[in-house]
């Protein structure tokens, strides 16, 4: 029966071929021969799989079927616990393994990302000095030794819509008074050293909590945080106020430029007294801030700051009569578009203390604060300052000075700082110390040396006239070695 289709099928073909193929009777004979031999085999391989198909009983296929359902739904009952079992399918434990080792690499990956939010620093920071026997109340030369550890860190405070905040915290710890036995002066030689006050022994270095504050950046342009042009900024908690007002990118940071305390900031401000912050130089407050740069790089800032004062800076009392302080700031681009910074601001403090230390009054005044670069690696900087009320033992404070980088001398890591002061002595002040009169006068110089990217070691000198503003105190010569270690 199935080889008359087969003939059906080779005679078709023949019927087919070319007419130049009947001009060959023997070629076609051989095709035709080679095409049954083909025939043949596929014929005998189909009743092959009939045979088998014919040998499987209809109910094993059932059966497997069945099997292959059973098998499903174990798994997926599996499937449904986290827990292991030694009764549930070997695919089931399996997959839960995956499962369970790719939750693993989510978390580590979200671990990573939050770490990756998180800044931290430490630095150390140790200062000898020199001043000779004209310099010192006692006439002797007096040498001093002091360090100085800080530690800071930075973390994320959480996200409300496009805003984001940050959690800062800073630890400080130190030994040594620095020259505590100089003649009287409105300067500070050594801005760096640090002690706890009232300490019991002079080997107590134990930290303290210097700062702690929330920030919250609210962009106010509907762009994300980081590339918005117009944002708000809001501070609240224990702040050292010279991180935001008053700063300066030449003259700012005593651990790494100039270490006497008129150069670091405002010295009506800081020397003076006038900000009214606490025996470490940190106070609680609240500071807003409004930041356009719509015209970046150039911008401009308005802050307003509110910090305690007196005793309410180290949290004795409330936080009545603040010291207050208001800051406009812009960013502009002079001398064939080298930046520079331009600050303006005026404080009032309801509870600064008089030059005699005793008596508690209000004080208000004004300053300036300019950083420019000038050329590829001299940076210019002056501050002024001036008292409007209140008796303050000096109400008028120039300095002005400059940092030059090493690039000049092939040293890029390294910078050489150069700085003048004049501080003016008050007449009421005057008046109670006849002594007195006219300035302080003073000058410093410092070497910084990059020994390499964590440490640096800086020479500085200090020249002191007047010391106090008294004509009769003879001229003070400060030597002093700084060395910095970062991380």
């Amino acid at each position: 029966m199935r080889r008359a289709p087969s003939l059906l099928l080779v005679l078709a073909l023949a019927h087919e071929l070319p007419a130049s193929a009947a001009a060959s009777p023997d070629d076609l004979i051989r095709t035709l021969e080679q095409m049954q031999a083909r025939l043949t085999q596929l014929e005998a391989r189909n009743a092959a799989l009939e045979r088998q198909l014919g040998a499987l009983p209809a109910d094993g296929l059932e059966a497997r079927v069945r099997e292959l359902e059973t098998a499903n739904v174990r798994l997926t009952k599996a499937m449904e616990s986290d827990r292991l079992s030694q009764d549930e399918p070997e695919i089931a434990t399996r997959l839960k393994a995956v499962e369970f080792q790719a939750l693993g690499m989510q978390k580590h990956a979200r671990t990573i990302e939050s770490l990756e939010s998180i800044s931290a620093g430490v630095s150390f920071t140790s200062v000898a000095q020199h001043a000779h026997g004209g310099a010192t109340v006692t006439g002797r030369a007096e040498s001093q030794l002091s360090w100085r550890g800080d530690a800071q860190i930075s973390l994320p405070g959480g996200t409300l819509g496009a805003s984001e905040g940050n959690l800062f915290f800073h630890f400080r710890m130190g030994q040594g008074d620095g020259l505590a036995e100089l003649n009287p002066l409105f300067s500070v030689p050594n801005a760096t050293a640090f002690r706890l006050q009232g300490a019991g022994q002079p080997d107590d270095a134990s930290p303290i909590l210097a700062q702690a504050w929330y920030q919250l950046g609210v962009p106010l342009d509907g762009q994300p945080l980081n590339t918005s042009r117009t944002h708000l900024e809001i501070q609240f908690g224990k702040i050292d106020p010279f991180l935001f007002f008053d700063q300066n990118a030449a003259a700012d940071d005593e651990t790494v430029k100039f270490m006497n305390l008129v150069f670091v900031h405002n010295p009506l401000l800081d020397a003076g007294g006038a900000a009214g912050v606490d025996a470490y130089g940190f106070s609680p407050g609240l500071r807003l801030s409004y930041h356009n740069h719509t015209q970046a790089p150039l911008g401009w800032d308005v802050s307003l700051g509110v910090f305690g004062s007196d005793t309410g800076a180290s949290f004795d009392d409330s936080l009545k009569q603040p010291f207050a302080i208001v800051q406009a700031q812009t960013t502009q681009r002079m001398f064939g578009g080298l930046e520079g910074n331009y600050r303006v601001y005026a404080w009032r403090n309801g509870r600064a203390t008089d030059f005699s230390g005793t008596t508690l009054e209000t004080q208000t005044g004004w300053g300036l604060s300019v950083d420019q670069r000038l050329g590829d690696g001299v940076t210019l900087f002056a501050r002024y300052g001036h008292a409007i009320s209140g008796r303050p033992g000096f109400d008028r404070a120039l300095t002005l000075g400059a940092e030059f980088s090493g690039n000049y001398w092939d040293r890029g890591g390294d910078s050489l700082g150069l700085a003048l002061g004049a501080l003016a002595a008050t007449n009421a002040f005057e008046a109670a110390h006849p002594a007195t009169s006219g300035n302080e006068q003073l000058a410093e110089l410092y070497y910084r040396w990059r020994v390499n990217g964590q440490f640096e070691l800086s020479p500085d000198y200090q020249f002191i006239r007047r010391a106090g503003a008294d004509r009769s105190a003879p001229d003070a010569h400060i030597l002093g070695l700084r060395a910095q270690l970062t991380f």
